[in-house]
């Protein structure tokens, strides 16, 4: 799945183009050796380019399968490469091809990370997956930020963090391939967790802190009619916690005056009305619901559909005064927003329209109002 396979060495189709704020048009090459190079170790990496701030990122990296029954792999990589600040990824994550993601185009803060990892993946049943993971990273903020602790300001600073990570999917169907086992029919609900410490003074660590995640999907009805979709998040950050690592609860509206300006694409599970930077939590909680009206059956190759949407986040933060350099707002008091998408318009383009209400309401009334275009394409 978003591979272009060859005799030893299949390519991965997701460094091919991407776009986003900081790095302008950013391209690449990148894959994984298959079975028919080896059964019991595998090489990977990648390296791309950006235009914009002119500059090469990559990764290096290997595995040994230490156990065929379990699919248990010890792996080794080298990385440096940005990430998106106040963004949480989960390990153990399937991996999904998107030939587009729509909200990249939009984000502009991001951190540059120098990170060693050694990770342990052990498939304790079909429908449960571990990681286990341990780093050391070199973190450098792409704009203007100072974590203050103990009278001491960070710009740069270093984290050594481990982290354990599973995901039940206890109603999915399994197969075994040439890329272990995956996932061929999703079942309903998937839960993820995850627990992240940072060590103090170990491999020379800057913060101590702990992080607890958690996630869960649920689908209800059939997709060729009326279904819903649930997505719960939820997060919290113990402890000395840099910017980098706290939550930003996925806004993706751009900052210009007129509603037609930030005209751009929605994004899949993300706040359209919330502006990029305007909140940070160390305390996250997000609730989004989908409703799927049965596609319009204008004719055989024309069915637009109809998706009812609200969402709602809850978020605080402790020592707010030691995140210098940015200025950014909780979510104490509950945010939400409602609207709706028309979808398969033409190929996988559609419109989306939201509006922001409640306790972050804005001002001037043009603000709170998100119109985007959709396109969902997934391989």
């Amino acid at each position: 799945m978003g591979y272009f396979p060859t005799k030893y060495f299949n390519f991965d189709l997701r460094y091919l183009i991407k776009y986003n704020q900081y790095e302008g048009v950013r391209t690449g090459i990148g894959g994984v050796t298959n079975n028919d190079f080896s059964e019991k170790f595998r090489m990977n990496s990648y390296v791309v380019y950006g235009f914009r701030d002119n500059r090469f990122k990559y990764s290096i990296g290997g595995g040994m399968r230490l156990s065929e029954d379990t699919n248990t792999w010890l792996n080794l990589a080298y990385t440096d490469d940005l990430q998106e600040t106040g963004s949480t990824k989960y390990i153990t994550d399937d991996r999904v091809f998107q030939f587009f993601e729509p909200r990249l185009l939009n984000i502009d803060l991001f951190h540059k990370h120098i990170t060693t990892s050694l990770t342990l993946e052990h498939q304790i049943s079909d429908h449960l997956l571990s990681k286990l993971d341990f780093a050391v990273s070199d973190i450098d903020p792409t704009y203007d930020y100072a974590y203050v602790l103990d009278g001491k300001s960070y710009s740069t600073f270093n984290l050594t963090t481990g982290i354990l990570g599973f995901q039940w999917s206890p109603f999915s169907k399994f197969k075994e391939t040439i890329l272990g086992t995956q996932e061929i029919k999703s079942g309903f609900p998937k839960f993820s967790f995850q627990y992240t410490k940072s060590l103090h003074d170990v491999l020379n660590g800057d913060f101590n802190f702990t992080k607890l995640d958690f996630r869960t999907i649920y689908e209800l009805g059939n997709e060729n009619s009326h279904f819903a979709q649930m997505i719960l998040v939820s997060g919290i950050a113990i402890g000395d916690t840099p910017l980098t690592h706290l939550y930003h609860a996925y806004p993706n509206n751009i900052r210009k005056a007129q509603v037609l300006q930030r005209f751009s694409v929605a994004g899949l599970n993300s706040f359209e009305t919330m502006y990029f930077n305007e909140f940070f939590s160390d305390k996250s909680f997000t609730f989004q619901l989908k409703y799927f009206i049965k596609p319009f059956h204008v004719t055989d190759r024309f069915r637009p559909q109809l998706v009812l949407i609200t969402r709602y986040a809850l978020g605080d933060m402790d020592h707010q005064e030691r995140h210098q350099g940015i200025t950014f707002d909780t979510l104490n008091y509950g945010y939400t927003e409602s609207g709706f998408e028309i979808n398969k318009l033409f190929y996988g383009f559609g419109l989306s329209f939201t509006y922001r209400y409640g306790a972050y309401y804005l001002p001037n009334f043009s603000d709170n109002i998100a119109f985007k275009f959709t396109f969902n394409v997934t391989l």
